[in-house]
């Protein structure tokens, strides 16, 4: 029998009390979720030993105190979000192994359109990401990487003349990954992904525009890589921006809102075509495709079994995997069947935190990025700052909330209301990624956080910056902003 893995602990069913606070609201609350949850966490802890053993189905179900129904819900989650698989037969047992990003990038990026993200919040967030991807990757560029560059702008040349004006911007994506920055590198491809969605709803464009729309982009690709080439920065970062505030006009001028044609990406994919997996993709593809029909029942289990010409454990498997992610739920009994429901985000920014934490982005990696984001959301609320509610809603954050026993991260409401009151859906799901993966890893994290003693210091940091805030000084409130988050990025180590 395999033996446990070394640096997991083995938690019974009960775990302590903060263990059941944070798993209660994962996922759903389900008993797999939270012994799922659990899973990830102890994987975190060890330094994610991918190619580790962590045990058989019976070691697995005898640690964590459950039954095997349970434990089965629990790593048909673990291994949609690829942190581990079970292999079956001798020698086999829960293996940990490589995230990929892929699945909740599409997620995301259906959420982002189903919430009615608009161009100058698409193009919002680009501007206060993707210069800093051109800026880092001015200042690290290898040979490598000017060949890599380079070769994209002939490839981009060769392919003018062929039909349709866009497609996913793999020069900016290439920068995100030159950036050397995980994080920044997985939002710019959301971002991008968003935006080739969108301009294919454009309107239709007559050759001739799109060559000169073609064109112009082209010469605003060379112009930035040939700056970054350079090594350039302040150069790089203007063009990008200039580029991008003309992507915005072109989006502005010629998006319809209306696809051109069946462009949902699929939400739930596997890399190896787990057969469940694939229909919960074929059913949220046609969902995506009809506008997604809200309450609306796509067929009853006996109806879908006949549509997908699966097994019923396979259908079952898909419903899971749709209810999971809040795409569609299934109602038992008469007039029941698969109804579809609005999209949850939460898996998606969980899978991308697993990501993000596999990938070490590090400490100065994401606080760039948070940074970014964070401060980008003061100038909008500043804007709104005299608007009724305003100032009683962050008056009503400034406190923070450690956990009684000292565990895992505090309750920190402010920054999340600073980005709703941005009102850009992008920043505030960003920030919840980032601050999924700081829970995750403070979670863990020996010796713990400061406690409840250093709240009443943040809270005071907290009540400074909207002190700025509402008397309207953006610089101020930009500067204890920057002050703040380097000081709570000193407490993840």
């Amino acid at each position: 029998m395999p033996t446990p893995a070394a640096g997991l602990s083995p938690v019974g069913e009960a775990g302590t009390a903060s263990d059941r606070e944070r798993g209660s609201g994962a996922r759903g609350g389900t008993l797999g979720a939270q012994v799922a949850r659990r899973i990830e966490d102890e994987i975190i802890a060890a330094g994610w030993p991918v190619g580790r053993n962590l045990g058989s189905e019976q070691d697995l179900q005898d640690r964590y105190g459950v039954s095997r129904a349970v434990l089965r819900e629990a790593l048909r989650l673990v291994e949609h979000h690829q942190v581990a698989r079970m292999r079956r037969g001798p020698g086999g047992g829960l293996f940990v192994t490589a995230p990929d990003a892929a699945p909740a990038t599409r997620a995301m990026v259906i959420y982002l359109d189903y919430v009615g993200t608009s161009v100058d919040d698409l193009i919002g967030a680009r501007l206060l990401l993707e210069p800093r991807a051109a800026e880092l990757a001015a200042e690290r560029l290898t040979e490598d990487g000017v060949r890599r560059l380079r070769g994209l702008l002939e490839e981009e040349s060769r392919r003018r003349e062929e039909p349709g004006i866009w497609s996913q911007d793999v020069l900016h994506l290439a920068l995100g990954e030159l950036s050397g920055n995980a994080a920044l590198c997985s939002f710019i491809e959301i971002l991008t992904r968003l935006t080739t969605r969108y301009a294919h709803t454009a309107t239709h464009t007559p050759k001739a525009e799109a060559v000169r729309s073609k064109e112009s982009a082209g010469r605003h690709h060379t112009a930035i890589v040939e700056a970054v080439i350079a090594g350039d920065t302040g150069r790089a970062r203007a063009l990008v921006v200039e580029h991008l505030t003309a992507t915005a006009d072109w989006l502005r001028t010629h998006r319809s809102g209306e696809p051109d044609g069946p462009i949902a990406p699929q939400l739930i994919e596997a890399p190896d075509g787990k057969l469940g997996e694939v229909v919960a993709s074929r059913i949220h593809h046609q969902i995506a495709a009809d506008g997604w029909p809200i309450g609306e029942a796509l067929g009853s289990e006996a109806e879908l079994l006949a549509r997908y010409g699966v097994s019923r454990a396979v259908l079952r498997e898909a419903v899971r995997l749709l209810e999971y992610h809040g795409v569609a739920r299934m109602r038992r009994g008469p007039g029941g069947g698969l109804l579809v429901t609005a999209p949850d985000p939460r898996a998606s920014i969980e899978t991308m935190a697993l990501y993000l934490d596999y990938q070490r982005a590090g400490v100065a990696n994401l606080l760039s990025v948070r940074e970014a984001i964070e401060l980008g959301t003061l100038s909008p609320v500043i804007a709104r700052r005299d608007e009724p509610g305003v100032s009683a809603r962050l008056r009503d954050a400034v406190r923070v909330l450690w956990p009684s026993d000292g565990r895992g991260a505090p309750q920190d409401p402010f920054h999340r209301e600073l980005a709703l009151l941005a009102g850009n859906p992008v920043l505030v799901l960003f920030l919840r990624v980032l601050t999924e993966l700081w829970t995750r890893h403070t979670s863990a994290q020996t010796p713990s956080l400061p406690g409840a003693e250093a709240a009443e210091d943040v809270e005071q940091v907290h009540r400074g910056i909207l002190e700025a805030i509402l008397a309207g000084d953006e610089s101020l409130a930009r500067h204890r902003m920057r002050r703040h988050l380097a000081i709570l990025n000193e407490w993840w180590h």
